[in-house]
């Protein structure tokens, strides 16, 4: 297990940030299915894993975990599946700017759960930051409702996504406590993978003859905002509390929005930026209930 930290888990979180940022910029560039985008995700991440896994044991120390360990990470990856299906599609739905913001709500629900679940007071700052948090989150519905009903649907998937999200991080700060990366990370990213594949089968996306260039961006999706985004957090999980790194992933939605502005050539309207700074704003506050 790891006791110390052989990297700085400070630089690890700012490694993830500019990991994850690019990922609502990639999936843009894909023509492909949004649910079929999210299994070749979880997919290749898993392929990618998989020989680090079986080498060092995994399967073995998969069968020989108590029942309530397996399940416990078999419902996070659902979780982890329920979550890039709902982001991924929103993307195809609302603005950039506006399916980050709301995905990363993440930390206002990390905190209700740790006061309403955990026993952890929530202090009159982080009433005010949910309150913020909300009316700006407000703004953005009506800076969207100028685009039609779907960036509506889009900002709602969005927020489910951040739902699943916080709970994805509080279930991994929970596993990652007796469990090291790769013994966490794979059989999670294994069960996210199953389900998005029977959901893309369900709906009949089809899940091959895709042009060469939709398989590069799939595998660049799984390296870089997966590999080194979501799994460089999982590893900080170990040595950060979850609010410190739900806090952290705020920097997604500036990246991510200055890259879709750059790439994309795509500007969120006064009222998106508003609210957004608005949400951010009030994230801020909440996720900092504990300092």
């Amino acid at each position: 297990m790891e006791d110390k930290p052989g990297f700085p888990p400070n630089v690890a979180m700012l490694v993830s940030i500019l990991a994850v940022s690019t990922a609502s910029i990639l999936i843009r560039m894909s023509e492909a299915p949004p649910i079929t985008i999210a299994s070749y995700r979880m997919v290749l991440s898993t392929l990618i894993l998989a020989p680090f896994y079986v080498r060092r044991g995994g399967l073995r120390e998969f069968r020989e975990m108590d029942e309530g360990r397996r399940l416990s990470l078999v419902a996070v990856g659902v979780v982890l599946a329920i979550h890039f299906a709902s982001w991924i599609t929103s993307l195809s739905l609302t603005s950039v700017a506006s399916s980050v913001i709301f995905v990363h709500i993440d930390p206002i629900f990390v905190a209700l759960v740790s006061h309403f679940i955990l026993g952890e007071k929530v202090t009159d700052r982080t009433a005010i930051g949910v309150a913020v948090a909300f009316v700006g989150a407000t703004f953005i519905a009506m800076g969207d409702m100028g685009a039609g009903a779907g960036s509506l649907y889009g900002d709602a998937l969005a927020l489910i996504g951040g739902v699943m999200l916080g709970i994805y991080i509080l279930g991994g700060r929970h596993l990652r406590q007796s469990l090291d990366l790769i013994s966490y990370v794979t059989p999670v990213y294994a069960t996210a993978a199953l389900v998005l594949l029977a959901a893309s089968t369900v709906l009949g996306a089809p899940l091959i003859g895709y042009p060469a260039s939709e398989y590069v961006i799939f595998l660049a999706i799984a390296v870089v905002p997966m590999i080194f985004g979501h799994t460089v957090y999982n590893w900080a999980l170990r040595y950060v509390s979850a609010p410190i790194v739900s806090l952290s992933l705020l920097g997604e939605p500036v990246g991510a929005s200055i890259l879709a502005y750059l790439l994309l050539g795509e500007s969120p309207g006064q009222l998106v930026v508003l609210g957004g700074a608005m949400t951010l704003s009030g994230i801020l506050l909440s996720a900092y209930m504990s300092e």
